[in-house]
């Protein structure tokens, strides 16, 4: 079960004399079992014009050249503000701060405490606050945001390696990005919701599967992965464009499960508001299909003009949860009927469960949803 546990809480509802107690029992709990060699950057907050930040330890404030300009006590929260010219942090002023927990302290960003250290830096539109992590601490928390923690241990393992190959892809491909690797928002990157979504089942995942990573060609895959498919996973190009030959469409096991069924009905100026060129919506057509069902191409034709709609733009445009669907048109409306929640590529998070429920390890998980992957030791350029 996950600890439902929101210490951000503390910082303005503190009631009692010995409320820090019960801080420093859940520091004992989750401290982590082992500490990674790699450091992610995960961009909690970006180009905000303000952000709390704070440490639930002692902290040392250094500023860009390492230097020490002074301390935050635990547990008092402080607002980080865009200036000219870089940062104000309380008393001080920089072009960048550095927040580090002393002991085996936590930081407070926002409204979320995590591990590791802040950056709190200049971006175009104001500031950015960045966590710099450890990769395994850093996965404690992704697997109880991805999954539910009391699924099966071999799902949730087989998630962990998904999601650390899928970490270090883009540490990878965001290598000349100054400010981050990625972020922590659910639309483009994994599910970071720092020490609230940590529990024993993930700290087992993780630690069980430590460095490991899946290969193709000796190269770190996209591992991708989804909610559910609807039945059948997808091939890349038919989704976004371009073939990966570890993205095979596989038959899948996620079917009847009631959060991948579902319909959603537009009205004509529904749809108008998210594309006013077409004008008045009359049709919604889909042009072409996958071998498995999913819509390619969406037509949508109004009285103005007409847009086509293509991969995943068309999820993504109507905020769909799937491009597995029928359309029917009654009373003036659109009803879209469909399959599956996410892109379909990859792991089905959903399949993985039933998978594991049936006795598969996550090996055998991880070779059936990603076609011609080795295993191996993680070995990245620090």
């Amino acid at each position: 079960m996950k600890f439902q546990v929101f210490l951000a809480s503390l910082f303005s509802n503190v009631k009692g004399r010995h409320w820090w107690l019960g801080i420093l029992i859940w520091i004992a709990m989750v401290a982590p079992s082992q500490a990674s060699s790699v450091i992610l950057r995960v961009a909690i907050q970006r180009d905000v014009n303000q952000v709390k930040v704070g440490s639930s330890t002692t902290a040392v404030i250094k500023d860009s050249s390492g230097r020490t300009v002074g301390e935050l006590p635990a547990m008092s929260p402080y607002s980080a503000q865009a200036v000219p010219g870089g940062v104000a942090l309380d008393k001080w002023r920089s072009n960048l701060f550095w927040v580090e927990p002393t002991g085996k302290g936590f930081v407070y960003i926002g409204d979320r405490w995590y591990r590791g250290r802040t950056l709190v830096v200049p971006s175009q539109k104001g500031l950015s606050v960045v966590n710099w992590v450890a990769l395994e601490e850093y996965l404690y928390s992704v697997i109880g945001g991805e999954m539910d923690s009391r699924w099966p241990l071999e799902a949730l393992k087989a998630q962990a390696i998904a999601a650390r190959t899928y970490a270090l892809y883009e540490r990878e491909r965001q290598r000349n990005n100054p400010l981050y690797d990625l972020g922590a928002s659910p639309d483009r990157w994994q599910i970071y919701k720092g020490v609230s979504s940590e529990s024993p089942s993930t700290y087992a995942a993780v630690d069980a599967t430590d460095g490991k990573v899946l290969t193709y060609r000796n190269r770190v895959i996209l591992s991708v992965f989804h909610a559910c498919s609807g039945g059948h996973t997808e091939n890349s190009e038919d989704v976004w464009g371009s073939a990966q030959p570890y993205l095979r469409a596989v038959p899948d096991f996620d079917q009847n499960i009631r959060e991948c069924n579902w319909s959603r009905t537009f009205s004509p100026a529904e749809i108008s508001a998210q594309m006013p060129e077409i004008g008045n919506v009359k049709q919604m057509i889909p042009e072409s299909t996958s071998p498995f069902g999913s819509v390619k191409a969406l037509k949508i034709v109004g009285d103005k003009g007409e847009k086509v709609l293509r991969g995943e733009d068309v999820r993504t445009a109507l905020r769909l949860k799937s491009t597995r669907f029928t359309v029917s048109n009654g009373n003036g409306s659109f009803t879209l009927t469909g399959l599956g929640y996410g892109h379909a590529l990859g792991m089905s998070q959903w399949g993985a469960y039933n998978l594991a429920s049936r006795g598969y390890n996550h090996l055998q998980i991880l070779n059936y949803y990603y076609k011609g992957v080795a295993l191996a030791p993680i070995q990245v350029k620090k």
